[in-house]
């Protein structure tokens, strides 16, 4: 199967849909399909059409992780289990994207295909969508960030459940956990995410790449220092911000104010 069809990508108003398509893999992230969306998020960062990014599946699956039968198949070896599951060469590639990513999770998301959704900036789940971690069932350690992540988003006590059982959460429980910003039926998903993605897609173009940097990287820093940073992030901007661009927006900022009010 050719990387054009595992990953189809769509490009529309300023959004790049992505959908993973392996359905009836469940959207198993083999060699193929992982070099391939690493490879998009990378091309996006010279789109200059583009936006906000949503990531799907295709089927009934978001992700089922890494392709278990590709690792242990006869062509693998322990070196090369090491080295898929130590390299995060994926998430850290979306983790340097600078547009949002919007995970449209419309089915079950596990392990590594969970590690991918936290590599999401938003998360909006589909009464459909199941979370589970199963490393610790699978024999594996992870790799992808899913042990650092999941307790800071949710609790520590709520991350360990999840780890040390590989109990599946629902869409309903992961909301209220906090693990998703909201749960939609499955046919409004994508349209919710697409008024989403534009939404964002229409902010000033230069501003929402640094706002995520800022966001990132301040969240991994204690509280005091992430106020420094903010502070001087907000300085250097500043300095290049004039009173005419501020004026040019102010009508639009007004009337979208009043027709999300009335």
């Amino acid at each position: 199967m050719s990387a054009e069809s595992i990953l189809l990508v769509e490009r529309d108003a300023g959004v790049a849909v992505l959908t993973l398509n392996r359905p009836d893999a469940m959207n198993a992230l083999s060699r193929s399909l992982r070099r391939a969306l690493a490879e998009t998020f990378r091309s996006l960062a010279d789109d200059v059409e583009i936006g906000a990014v949503i990531l799907t599946g295709a089927g009934r699956a978001f992700c089922a992780g890494l392709d278990l039968k590709e690792l242990g198949g006869e062509g693998s070896t322990t070196s090369g289990i090491a080295d898929t599951v130590a390299t995060g060469d994926l998430v850290e590639t979306m983790a340097r994207c600078d547009r949002p990513i919007i995970g449209a999770i419309n089915g079950v998301a596990v392990t590594g295909g969970f590690e991918v959704a936290l590599g999401c900036d938003v998360l909006i789940a589909s009464t459909e969508a199941r979370f589970a971690d199963t490393h610790a069932r699978v024999g594996i350690l992870p790799g992808w960030g899913i042990s650092q992540k999941l307790p800071r988003m949710i609790g520590i006590g709520r991350a360990k459940e999840l780890s040390f059982t590989g109990n599946y959460l629902s869409a309903e429980q992961a909301e209220r956990w906090g693990l998703v910003n909201r749960v939609v039926a499955p046919a409004e998903l994508l349209p919710v995410c697409l008024t989403l993605a534009r939404d964002m897609a229409t902010c000033v173009s230069d501003v929402l790449p640094k706002y995520k940097r800022l966001i990132d990287e301040g969240y991994a820093l204690p509280f005091g220092e992430a106020m420094r940073l903010e502070a001087r992030r907000s300085i250097e901007h500043a300095r290049s911000v004039t009173p005419e661009a501020i004026e040019s927006r102010r009508a639009g900022i007004q009337q979208r104010g009043r027709s999300q009010t009335e």
